[in-house]
């Protein structure tokens, strides 16, 4: 699902990521750790198409990043899907508004979306808020409806970026099950957080740390997974 080889980014003199390698496979469940400008959104907004390849290879959904135009970047992001910092939820929408949109430019049957904006606000606990605006929700509320439009339309693999940053522990520990659930049925994650009790509620999952983060003994890290055979544990 991502195949990175040697991927280096630098922002003027300064080099965010060096010849950064790992493999995550259909079905993975990886966090992606570091600390502050250590280049964990960096790295994402890369395997997103956000920003252009400047050295290295990376494959991300069957898509070679190299090679792909940017007037072709709309099959990318079909396939990969991004839970932002920042919610880029619509704060005039209702929370089913939002969720249905992945949906709904995509010219979905209405029934169908219906169905399945019913199912991942059940899962996400928002169907008592599915009618109100996302301008009266608090955060955390905010947080789960960005991240059930990220999941609604069953993209191949998840971006998410600090997704528990704004929940407290109990919402935060449910919202990582949810993830593995997809995880299960086949959707890749890739989760960057700053959290380590978090990390460590999930010990088989690929931990991939950047800059000189900490991470737990026996993990892999970013030296680990440059290697031609690395790939992930598939969470179950």
């Amino acid at each position: 699902m991502i195949e990175v080889r040697g991927l280096s980014h630098r922002f003027g003199a300064r080099e965010v990521l060096s010849d950064l390698s790992f493999s995550l496979e259909k079905g993975g469940f990886a966090f992606l750790t570091g600390p502050s400008g250590s280049g964990k959104t960096t790295l994402l907004r890369l395997l997103h198409g956000s920003l252009p390849l400047q050295a290295g290879r990376a494959v991300v959904a069957g898509h070679d990043l190299a090679a792909l135009r940017p007037a072709r970047l709309y099959q990318l992001r079909r396939d990969v899907s991004v839970v932002f910092q920042d919610f880029k939820i619509l704060p005039d929408r209702s929370v089913v508004d939002n969720v249905a949109l992945p949906l709904t430019v995509r010219g979905t049957p209405r029934a169908r979306i219906d169905r399945r904006v019913h199912q991942v606000l059940t899962a996400l606990r928002l169907s008592d808020l599915a009618n109100r605006p996302c301008s009266e929700l608090a955060g955390g509320e905010q947080q789960r409806v960005a991240i059930a439009r990220a999941v609604v339309a069953g993209p191949r693999l998840m971006l998410a970026d600090e997704p528990t940053g704004n929940l407290d522990w109990e919402l935060s520990l449910r919202l990582l099950d949810i993830l593995r659930q997809f995880s299960a049925h086949g959707t890749a994650i890739l989760m960057a957080t700053h959290n380590h009790a978090l990390v460590a509620a999930a010990p088989d999952a690929l931990v991939i740390s950047l800059g000189g983060g900490e991470q737990d003994p026996g993990r892999m890290d970013v030296a680990d997974a440059a290697g031609p055979d690395a790939a992930t544990e598939a969470a179950p």
